[in-house]
Protein backbone atom coordinates (compact mmCIF):
# COMPACT_ATOMS: atom_id res chain seq x y z
CA UNK A 1 0.00 0.00 0.00
CA UNK A 2 2.83 2.41 0.88
CA UNK A 3 4.70 1.60 -2.31
CA UNK A 4 1.56 2.20 -4.38
CA UNK A 5 1.04 5.61 -2.77
CA UNK A 6 4.66 6.61 -3.34
CA UNK A 7 4.52 5.37 -6.94
CA UNK A 8 1.33 7.35 -7.62
CA UNK A 9 2.73 10.56 -6.09
CA UNK A 10 5.96 10.13 -8.05
CA UNK A 11 4.11 9.51 -11.33
CA UNK A 12 2.01 12.61 -10.82
CA UNK A 13 5.20 14.57 -10.12
CA UNK A 14 4.38 15.75 -6.63
CA UNK A 15 7.40 14.09 -5.01
CA UNK A 16 10.88 13.90 -6.49
CA UNK A 17 11.81 10.41 -5.27
CA UNK A 18 9.88 7.36 -4.17
CA UNK A 19 12.36 6.17 -1.54
CA UNK A 20 10.70 7.31 1.68
CA UNK A 21 7.20 7.72 3.05
CA UNK A 22 8.43 10.88 4.73
CA UNK A 23 8.32 12.56 1.29
CA UNK A 24 4.57 11.92 1.19
CA UNK A 25 4.23 13.57 4.59
CA UNK A 26 5.99 16.71 3.32
CA UNK A 27 3.57 17.38 0.43
CA UNK A 28 2.39 20.98 0.27
CA UNK A 29 -0.39 22.64 -1.68
CA UNK A 30 2.17 24.47 -3.79
CA UNK A 31 3.63 21.12 -4.93
CA UNK A 32 0.24 20.17 -6.32
CA UNK A 33 -0.31 23.61 -7.88
CA UNK A 34 3.02 23.35 -9.71
CA UNK A 35 1.59 20.40 -11.67
CA UNK A 36 -1.34 22.42 -13.04
CA UNK A 37 -1.31 22.97 -16.80
CA UNK A 38 -0.80 26.79 -16.81
CA UNK A 39 2.23 26.53 -14.50
CA UNK A 40 3.70 23.72 -16.61
CA UNK A 41 3.23 25.86 -19.72
CA UNK A 42 5.16 28.73 -18.11
CA UNK A 43 7.95 26.35 -17.10
CA UNK A 44 8.09 25.00 -20.68
CA UNK A 45 8.27 28.63 -21.91
CA UNK A 46 5.05 28.27 -23.90
CA UNK A 47 3.61 31.31 -22.09
CA UNK A 48 5.13 34.32 -20.36
CA UNK A 49 2.68 34.34 -17.46
CA UNK A 50 0.18 32.04 -15.80
CA UNK A 51 -2.66 34.43 -16.69
CA UNK A 52 -1.82 34.22 -20.42
CA UNK A 53 -1.58 30.44 -20.21
CA UNK A 54 -5.02 30.27 -18.54
CA UNK A 55 -6.54 32.39 -21.33
CA UNK A 56 -5.07 30.16 -24.04
CA UNK A 57 -6.24 27.01 -22.27
CA UNK A 58 -9.77 28.35 -21.88
CA UNK A 59 -9.79 29.30 -25.58
CA UNK A 60 -8.95 25.70 -26.47
CA UNK A 61 -5.54 26.40 -28.01
CA UNK A 62 -3.61 23.83 -25.94
CA UNK A 63 -3.67 20.06 -26.05
CA UNK A 64 -2.13 17.40 -23.86
CA UNK A 65 -1.47 14.33 -25.96
CA UNK A 66 -4.34 13.96 -28.43
CA UNK A 67 -6.90 15.71 -26.19
CA UNK A 68 -7.71 19.42 -26.23
CA UNK A 69 -7.79 20.70 -22.65
CA UNK A 70 -10.02 23.65 -21.69
CA UNK A 71 -9.74 23.29 -17.91
CA UNK A 72 -6.85 25.27 -16.37
CA UNK A 73 -6.96 23.04 -13.27
CA UNK A 74 -5.83 20.01 -15.31
CA UNK A 75 -2.97 18.22 -13.51
CA UNK A 76 -0.11 17.24 -15.80
CA UNK A 77 1.68 14.03 -14.88
CA UNK A 78 5.36 13.35 -15.56
CA UNK A 79 4.56 11.24 -18.62
CA UNK A 80 2.12 13.78 -20.12
CA UNK A 81 4.46 16.73 -19.59
CA UNK A 82 6.31 15.89 -22.81
CA UNK A 83 3.05 16.00 -24.79
CA UNK A 84 1.87 19.53 -23.91
CA UNK A 85 1.62 21.34 -27.25
CA UNK A 86 -0.52 23.67 -29.33
CA UNK A 87 -3.65 22.61 -31.19
CA UNK A 88 -2.96 22.30 -34.94
CA UNK A 89 -5.31 25.18 -35.83
CA UNK A 90 -4.06 27.44 -33.03
CA UNK A 91 -3.38 31.11 -33.77
CA UNK A 92 -0.42 31.01 -31.40
CA UNK A 93 1.15 28.07 -33.22
CA UNK A 94 0.68 29.86 -36.55
CA UNK A 95 2.28 33.05 -35.18
CA UNK A 96 5.26 31.09 -33.85
CA UNK A 97 5.75 29.40 -37.23
CA UNK A 98 5.59 32.75 -39.03
CA UNK A 99 8.13 34.24 -36.65
CA UNK A 100 10.52 31.32 -37.20
CA UNK A 101 9.92 31.34 -41.00
CA UNK A 102 8.60 27.78 -40.87
CA UNK A 103 5.18 28.38 -42.43
CA UNK A 104 4.20 25.67 -44.87
CA UNK A 105 2.35 26.63 -48.08
CA UNK A 106 -0.50 24.30 -47.14
CA UNK A 107 -0.96 26.13 -43.83
CA UNK A 108 -1.74 29.37 -45.69
CA UNK A 109 -4.84 27.86 -47.33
Amino acid sequence: MTEQLLQKLYDIGIISTKKSLQKADEITASAICRRRLPVVMVRLKMAQSVRTAVEWIEQGQVRVGPNVVTDPAFLVTRTLQDYVTWVDASRVKRAIKQYNNQVDDLDLL
